[in-house]
C-alpha cells in the first residue's frame, strides 16, 4: 500500500531541516579534533521517522573519513539534543552516521568515460574497435579482410 502523500512530504520536510541542522553544526559548534573539513551530502529518514541516515561528505583520505565518522557517533548524543532543542519537536530520529562516497563514484565514472572518448578520437576511421558483447563494429569505414 502506497504511503499517504503528506506524510512523505512531511518526512522530506524533517530531513531537509535536519540536514540544514547537522551542516550548521559541523560548521561552528563540535569543537572535536577529529572531525574534518565535511558537510551533509543528504539525510534519509526511515518510513516510520524513528532512525535518519546522515551522509556527510569528507575532504580528505580514508583515514579522515574514518575519525570523521568516529567522532560523530560520539557526539551524536549532543547533536541529538541540540536538533531537540532547535526544532522543538517531541522526539529526534536515532542517526546514524555515513561516509557519502557518490561523489567519488561519479568522478570515477567520468574518468572512465573520458578515456573511451579519447580512445574514439584518437583512432583513425576504418579501424575496427570491440564492443563489450564480444561483437565487433567498425568505425567509420568498414574493415577489410
Amino acid at each position: 500500500m502506497a504511503e499517504p502523500r503528506a506524510r512523505v512530504y512531511h518526512r522530506n520536510r524533517v530531513a531537509e531541516t535536519l540536514r540544514e541542522e547537522i551542516g550548521t553544526m559541523l560548521e561552528g559548534q563540535l569543537s572535536d579534533p577529529r572531525i574534518a573539513f565535511c558537510y551533509v551530502t543528504e539525510v534519509a529518514m526511515n518510513p516510520g521517522s524513528k532512525s535518519a541516515r546522515v551522509y556527510i561528505a569528507v575532504d580528505g583520505g580514508e583515514e579522515a573519513e574514518k575519525q570523521t565518522v568516529e567522532a560523530l557517533v560520539a557526539a551524536k548524543g549532543y547533536i541529538r539534543h541540540e536538533l531537540l532543542e532547535r526544532l522543538g519537536t517531541r522526539r529526534v530520529p536515532d542517526l546514524s552516521f555515513h561516509v557519502d562516497k557518490s561523489e567519488k563514484f561519479q568522478a570515477r565514472i567520468d574518468e572512465l568515460l573520458g578515456r573511451v572518448k579519447k580512445r574514439q578520437k584518437s583512432a583513425p576511421p576504418g579501424t575496427v574497435t570491440e564492443k563489450s558483447s564480444g561483437e565487433q563494429a567498425t568505425t567509420g569505414l568498414t574493415a577489410r579482410k
